[in-house]
């Protein structure tokens, strides 16, 4: 069956603030499981293989600006609740912390589609720290429900967006979850389908 893309406006969503993003009383660490683990685009003293308890990644927000359109939506990924998710957590010099926080703003809150929270992680070292991350909102409008993977694959495949096609963010996540030793049969089932067909986006 053919997917309806759901009815995208970004006019009526309202994008979060610096003021929304918790700030940890001690040291500054940001836990990425997405793009962040590819491309933080803020600097950082320390960079570690962490795990977060409680939730896991999934595509499941609809993206209209950096990954696709409103026309032509792409999907990127949330942490949605149950299992868990290994990433990378970033230790932020305190000097930085309002700078970083300002750009994740901008970068993660442009829609409104993600919680920033403050959340327990575990570093590959064994240290445990309070580390920020961005929690998919289950009831925003671009919250996707679960798609087969011939619709997820053909989403991915078509969407292009602000920050380049959703195909490649994909693909590059899961090469750095692979990275990690990170196993997740979904998102590397999408990532195989999509590097056997050929990209449209560069064809």
């Amino acid at each position: 069956m053919e997917l309806e893309f759901p009815k995208l406006d970004a006019s009526l969503l309202q994008p979060g603030t610096p003021e929304s993003i918790p700030v940890p009383a001690g040291q500054f660490w940001v836990f990425a499981y997405g793009s962040l683990m590819w491309d933080p685009g803020f600097e950082y003293r320390e960079a570690i293989a962490a795990t977060l308890k409680g939730y896991h990644r999934r595509l499941c927000l609809w993206s209209i600006r950096y990954r696709g359109t409103e026309d032509r939506p792409g999907l990127v990924l949330g942490l949605d609740r149950g299992g868990s998710c290994r990433g990378y957590a970033y230790h932020v010099d305190g000097t930085l912390t309002a700078s970083v926080v300002e750009y994740l703003c901008d970068r993660e809150l442009l829609i409104g589609s993600y919680d920033p929270r403050l959340v327990p992680v575990t570093l590959e070292d064994g240290r445990r720290v309070t580390a920020l991350t961005f929690v998919s909102k289950p009831d925003h409008p671009h919250f996707a429900a679960r798609l087969t993977l011939e619709q997820t694959v053909s989403v991915v495949q078509g969407a292009v967006g602000a920050r380049g096609c959703n195909r490649s963010y994909v693909i590059n996540t899961v090469s750095h979850m692979d990275h990690l030793n990170i196993n997740n049969t979904e998102l590397h089932r999408v990532a195989r389908r999509l590097e056997s067909i050929e990209n449209p986006a560069t064809s």
